[in-house]
């Protein structure tokens, strides 16, 4: 079995807390592996009405019409497929595009191709398509599939918008069944309780995990948009 490999000059309290260390790592991910399990043995979901979002091309380049409506059914392509959704917060009280789920979705499409082996991903916002699209274009979002919902009520019904307008991101996973009922299998916040206001998905960003490798560790640092 590999272990840490000791490098010169390392004291003896180093290497014991080190060893320490790496036991804790390998209970966390035995713990997190163990709530993934629980998580796929959820009993069946509720079924939810068809949302129609509205989409532009598929080449951002492409400009941002002609304009078409598609089902929440439309966003399978295949059987047993499950759909992914992030909601960026983004359009009506949200102004301006979320920093912070800016830096997820610059993550999510660096590595969509390899999601769209095993499920469908799309971004939803409530911005209208060309602000939306214009955001994308920004940041260089060429490999996600982009919605806007502003005009349904998919993200109030869904917890990512509350009865204000005030949005949360929230990321929803959804499964369809033979007959074509969608139903909603799983859905997550970055506040998941009083006490943690922005880290309920940091699993789903690795800066954090790599700025928690660092003396420093992530601090209170937050994302920016210009960059």
């Amino acid at each position: 079995m590999l272990r840490h490999t000791r490098l010169a000059g390392e004291s003896a309290e180093y290497l014991a807390a080190r060893e320490e260390l790496r036991l804790a790592e390998i209970d966390l991910m035995r713990h997190r592996e163990k709530v993934a399990a629980r998580r796929r043995a959820l009993p069946q979901g509720p079924p939810v009405d068809d949302y129609v979002f509205i989409e532009g091309p598929a080449d951002l380049d492409a400009g941002d019409t002609p304009l078409r409506e598609v089902g929440l059914s439309g966003l399978f392509t295949a059987p047993e497929r499950p759909l992914i959704v992030y909601h960026l917060m983004y359009g009506k009280l949200q102004t301006a595009p979320c920093p912070m789920c800016t830096l997820w979705i610059d993550g999510f499409n660096g590595i969509a191709h390899h999601v769209a082996r095993n499920a469908d991903f799309v971004i939803a916002a409530a911005a209208d398509p060309p602000a939306l699209r214009q955001h994308a274009r920004n940041r260089g979002w060429h490999r996600l599939r982009l919605l806007s919902c502003g005009d349904s009520t998919f993200k109030y019904d869904l917890g990512s918008e509350d009865e204000d307008g005030e949005q949360d991101s929230t990321l929803s996973v959804f499964t369809r069944d033979g007959d074509g009922t969608i139903r909603h299998f799983y859905s997550t916040h970055p506040r998941m309780a009083d006490d943690i206001d922005q880290r309920g998905i940091d699993l789903l960003a690795p800066v954090w995990h790599l700025l928690d490798l660092t003396p420093q560790g992530r601090g209170d640092w937050y994302p920016n948009l210009d960059y």
